[in-house]
């Protein structure tokens, strides 16, 4: 572990507005009564500290962390930083700061008949299962993307809480754990540079973009997402022809 590295105590870590990837569903009929709480951390080791130990060049280079109004990216940073580092040097706070801010939602939700959705790896890929909060929040509905093919293998072989949904991300040197995750019959993500193809390597191709609830997805298939970004420039092999 590293040695404490200066930081702000964010007054607030989660958020429900104003990420238009978590916000697609909103203007989708059928699908405006689910909300999502999202937490965004400073991805890789941009904090000093990494939370996406699987990540490769490619999608480190293409993260969405730098999407949007480039205005605002040193603020962006800051609160992810402050953020990350509140998790890894007072871990016990945060973890129940964080509990406090989902129970909230979760009675907010309720309120307004709304249906709780959270995704806590919006930027990061962190074991939040080691921290048994699924479980706490039955009524919820969690869901991530992973790149670590071992969390993959455990959602696939239902090891994990039923209101956990889990996707595994495909990249430039993980291509046999996608397809074994594939096999066993998971789902994958994986970008494509253009247009989305119907199939990929046998397997049906959904459209990702269209909403971020992944827990809706047909099971078995991989989930195209268009490069965006950095990623349109990408050719490690992270984005697809």
């Amino acid at each position: 572990m590293l040695k404490n590295l200066p930081y702000d105590k964010p007054n607030k870590l989660t958020f429900k507005e104003g990420n238009p990837k978590t916000d697609k569903n909103k203007n989708i009929k059928g699908l405006e009564h689910y909300r999502i709480l999202r937490l965004n951390l400073a991805p890789s080791d941009l904090s000093g500290y990494n939370v996406c130990s699987m990540a490769s060049k490619g999608c480190r280079k293409a993260c969405l962390h730098t999407a949007g109004n480039p205005v605002f990216q040193a603020q962006k940073d800051r609160g992810r930083i402050n953020r990350t580092r509140y998790y890894f040097q007072d871990r016990e706070e945060f973890i129940n700061k964080l509990k406090r801010e989902i129970k909230n939602f979760e009675i907010w939700c309720k309120k307004n008949n709304f249906k709780a959705v959270v995704r806590l790896n919006t930027t990061s890929d962190v074991s939040w299962e080691n921290h048994k909060i699924f479980e706490e929040f039955p009524n919820i509905q969690w869901y991530d993307y992973t790149k670590i093919y071992k969390r993959a293998l455990k959602y696939v072989n239902g090891q994990y809480p039923s209101n956990y949904h889990l996707t595994y991300s495909l990249n430039e040197d993980n291509y046999k754990e996608a397809f074994d995750i594939l096999l066993k019959g998971g789902n994958i993500s994986a970008v494509f540079r253009k247009d989305l193809p119907k199939t990929y390597k046998g397997y049906k191709v959904i459209n990702g973009d269209t909403h971020d609830l992944r827990f809706l997805d047909i099971q078995n298939c991989i989930v195209g997402l268009k490069a965006k970004g950095k990623a349109k420039k990408d050719y490690s092999g992270f984005v697809l022809d």
